[in-house]
């Protein structure tokens, strides 16, 4: 089962994102949509959505930063085990509940508004289901570490960090993540669960995600003039003044 778990499933989620991914956007390019819900409802939508993806985006780069950069590194320049633990543990816990109630708004949101619900497929569902597992899963190991922050196996960089970079270099480090503890262990799985789902779901327009806005040149908008056009201006003496709406 551990041979299964950390050596193989890692190489049948990339399979997963990269295949279906690929086959998503060759077969169901159409189909490449969130499937905006904002003409049904905008209130909550605007509330539970940036708290949501901003959340996320956090989680995401907090993860990539535990597990790609390797604790002799930190220690090189400077930052202590303790330091980085507090740090991570303080970020991760604000990102957690920005995700976590941002998460809910939108659930609540879909379950409440009948338009929104009636366009909520199943798969919509299983996405929600896995994503709020892994989201809790993570939130539960981010509180255990806070509170006891010397506890045993709180220090996931000699485990779970060394597994996932193995599995780049195709020698997965199985006996690494296997001397885990069972909670890192449940994560880990679940969120391999959800990659593997990420292809086939909503989630797939994290790849499409509109940076380009940010470099994009601005738009202008210019307001409607309002002067009647020149047949049916009334006649009046003198030059027109530019610019200035007719008081009358």
């Amino acid at each position: 089962m551990k041979i299964f778990l950390w050596g193989v499933l890692p190489y049948i989620a990339l399979l997963s994102v990269i295949g279906g991914t690929i086959w998503r956007y060759r077969y169901d390019k159409f189909g490449w949509t969130t499937r905006s819900s904002e003409l049904y409802e905008s209130r909550l939508l605007r509330i539970g959505g940036p708290l949501f993806h901003y959340g996320i985006f956090a989680v995401i780069a907090g993860h990539a930063i535990g597990l790609v950069i390797p604790e002799s590194w930190t220690n090189k320049v400077g930052i202590s085990e303790t330091m980085y633990h507090w740090v991570a543990a303080v970020g991760g816990i604000i990102a957690a509940i920005a995700t976590l109630v941002g998460v809910a708004i939108l659930i609540y949101r879909r379950r409440t508004v009948g338009p929104v619900f009636m366009a909520t497929t199943r798969n919509d569902k299983l996405m929600y289901a896995v994503l709020l597992a892994a989201l809790i899963a993570g939130t539960y190991i981010t509180i255990v570490g806070m509170i006891d922050p010397h506890g045993e196996g709180v220090n996931y960089r000699e485990t779970v960090s060394p597994w996932f970079r193995s599995v780049f270099y195709f020698q997965p480090d199985i006996d690494a993540m296997n001397a885990a503890p069972i909670r890192f262990q449940i994560h880990i799985v679940i969120g391999m669960v959800m990659f593997m789902l990420v292809p086939f779901t909503r989630l797939v327009h994290m790849f499409t995600a509109p940076i380009h806005y940010l470099f994009r040149p601005y738009i202008v908008y210019r307001s409607k003039d309002t002067r009647p056009a020149p047949g049916n201006a009334p006649h009046r003496r003198g030059w027109e003044p530019i610019g200035v709406k007719d008081r009358n």
